[in-house]
């Protein structure tokens, strides 16, 4: 499989010339099949949801399922913005972290309706279906596991197998302030996958922010990916903040640790092999 970064901000989109290099949209993937295809699974909705068209051939809407990681603003402003999903021929099955028996659509509501926004989740065009996210599911010959991590709210981590081959998505994760259940399912998520997508929005130095707002340090990254296995390590949600040159000094200081680390890009496809 391929996984596009369409996304990898967080908090807030990031404009401006200082944030040219590594983007400014905040968290989006899509999983692409190992050859041609689009892409039948999406990894949230921020705002570099837009973007989803350049994976799309003649905008062609897009059909296949989205997993929201948690309902923050960072990552659910794109989707009324997709001209792909907001499409009269497109099929969204949208997972979200609701609690078993709620009203799925009427909890994202609460954030995408009026007086906040013209809209309501049911104004989009198209085939959709809202439901809270099972523990697994298998689709397009993908199987999708996810489970509950620790940050401020209801928060998924996801786990995506296809091929023999494994990622792991926690792009919003404080593992310093992880309950021990909480800890222990993010583990087994992440456990000796060959990509492991992690949130790193702070630095060491920023340590008191990172736990007030329920989110990991770089170093955090580091130290979590090599408890787990991962073979290679991306660092993402980066904070708006963050500008391109200081995005290139913090991949000079992650430069030649082991589990492989790099840092994340907008726009760049990682083939997962």
């Amino acid at each position: 499989m391929r996984l596009a970064l369409l996304g990898v901000r967080g908090s807030t989109p990031a404009p401006g010339a200082a944030f040219v290099r590594y983007g400014g949209h905040t968290s989006c993937v899509a999983v692409l099949p190992d050859g041609p295809g689009p892409p039948a699974l999406l990894l949230d909705a921020g705002t570099g949801l837009r973007d989803l068209g350049t994976l799309l051939p003649g905008g062609c809407p897009f059909d296949g399922a989205l997993v929201l990681t948690h309902l923050h603003w960072d990552h659910v402003q794109g989707l009324p913005f997709c001209p792909p999903l907001d499409h009269p021929g497109a099929r969204v099955a949208v997972h979200l972290p609701a609690p078993q028996g709620a009203d799925a659509a009427a909890l994202l509501a609460r954030g995408m309706s009026p007086p906040h926004f013209p809209i309501g989740p049911d104004g989009l065009r198209g085939r959709w279906s809202f439901a809270a996210t099972p523990d697994g599911f298998d689709h397009a010959g993908l199987t999708v596991t996810v489970a509950r991590i620790a940050h401020r709210g209801r928060t998924h981590g996801v786990r995506v197998e296809s091929g023999g081959r494994a990622v792991a998505y926690l792009p919003d994760h404080s593992p310093a302030t992880a309950s021990p259940p909480l800890a222990a399912a993010a583990r087994r998520l992440a456990a000796g996958v060959d990509v492991l997508l992690h949130d790193a929005q702070f630095t060491a130095a920023e340590r008191a922010t990172a736990d007030a707002y329920g989110h990991a340090t770089v170093d955090d990254a580091v130290a979590f990916s090599e408890q787990c296995g991962a073979r290679a390590l991306v660092l993402t949600h980066h904070a708006p903040s963050r500008t391109d040159d200081e995005l290139d000094a913090l991949a000079r200081c992650v430069a030649g640790r082991a589990p492989r680390v790099t840092v994340a890009i907008q726009g760049t496809v990682l083939d997962v092999r």
